[in-house]
């Protein structure tokens, strides 16, 4: 049965305003996974849950937000919409334009976007443009575009992307029947952990729920601005998605973190890879690199004694697997190979399992 999406469901508590129409792909009610494996494997004594954002229509948290960008845009009468992207806002933004039948337009970075979420913002028919720079660059050129043409913005600097993305915190505690002890999540372009702390401000102003989670971001140690104090101008990690330099939520990352008594840290790639394969292999959640940093942050904090004993850990995890292949393939590309026949199979596979 469809659900109408996050505006049917939240209506007023998003805040969204009057709305023509609400453009929807039946986003949200994503899955909130509880770990079966991992504390025991990882040996941590926590309650351990993942929000898995990858069962959203394009693959990840960004139709959430997409979905009240592009209704309030189309509220208005807009019938171009633009947008700066490491590649999930594109994908999210080019089917959201298609569902409503007006334009969209996407600023990619040169050849530092995942394949996969590329060929979604030109299925969907978005115009593509590559530009010979990094995110951050791309996102100064949107800014400037509405001067000269008329387009709406739906980067997280608009603010009805965040209003929407508070439907992710909602979700949370409606499953878990209030906030959980810590919520974890992946800080790229920082809006996230700043809609999703919101999300749950709100929550308790409307009296569902009676305490706010302890807030805790983690960046990838090569595009980490937040956690080093000064703008990354050469951003590096595998993690795509958030390997921005300059966030546009930095200060909203910030307030998250100050306000429920967390912090924004950092994780190494090899720390991001460890536990994108403890993921898969251990859970059967593949979700794509950056979204396991969210995980890789737990460990690093278990390995502190962080976490008291039998707290309730939530991780955001932002985006499917199928989005980013390529660096799973890098690594795990080796194929069992055997003739085509049943002899020869059991042979490779004696190899492996023994007889």
């Amino acid at each position: 049965m469809p659900s109408g999406g996050i505006i049917a469901r939240y209506g007023d508590l998003l805040e969204l305003g009057p709305l023509s129409s609400a453009i929807t792909l039946e986003e949200g009610a994503t899955p909130l996974i509880e770990a079966r494996r991992l504390p025991h494997e990882c040996n941590l004594q926590i309650r351990l849950l993942f929000k898995f954002e990858g069962s959203n229509p394009t693959g990840s948290f960004k139709d959430r937000g997409m979905t009240a960008a592009v209704s309030k845009a189309v509220s208005a009468g807009s019938r171009a919409i633009v947008c700066a992207s490491t590649g999930n806002t594109a994908a999210s933004a080019a089917a959201y334009a298609a569902r409503a039948g007006i334009a969209c337009l996407v600023l990619l970075p040169k050849g530092n976007v995942a394949l996969g979420k590329l060929a979604q913002s030109l299925v969907y028919g978005a115009t593509v443009v590559a530009v010979d720079g990094n995110f951050d660059q791309s996102l100064e050129i949107v800014r400037r575009l509405p001067e000269r043409m008329p387009l709406t913005i739906v980067n997280s600097i608009n603010p009805d992307r965040l209003l929407g993305q508070r439907s992710a915190a909602f979700e949370v505690a409606d499953a878990l029947g209030g906030a959980p002890d810590y919520h974890v999540l992946p800080v790229g372009n920082a809006g996230n952990i700043t809609a999703t702390w919101r999300g749950y401000k709100r929550y308790k102003e409307a009296g569902r729920i009676r305490r706010l989670p302890v807030m805790l971001g983690f960046q990838a140690a090569g595009a980490a601005p937040i956690v080093d104090g000064r703008i990354c101008e050469d951003p590096r990690t595998l993690a795509t998605a958030i390997r921005i330099g300059n966030p546009a939520s930095w200060e909203g990352a910030r307030e998250a973190a100050s306000e429920s008594g967390g912090n924004i840290d950092k994780v190494t790639d090899e720390e991001i890879l460890a536990a994108y394969f403890q993921l898969a292999r251990t859970e059967g959640i593949f979700a794509e690199p950056a979204s396991a940093a969210s995980f890789a942050g737990v460990l690093k904090k278990a390995r502190q004694g962080y976490f008291p004993f039998g707290t309730t850990v939530v991780c955001t995890l932002t985006g499917n697997g199928l989005k980013d292949p390529d660096n799973a393939m890098k690594v795990e590309s080796k194929l069992l190979e055997a003739p085509g026949d049943f002899d020869g199979v059991c042979r490779a596979l004696e190899q492996v399992i023994g007889s």
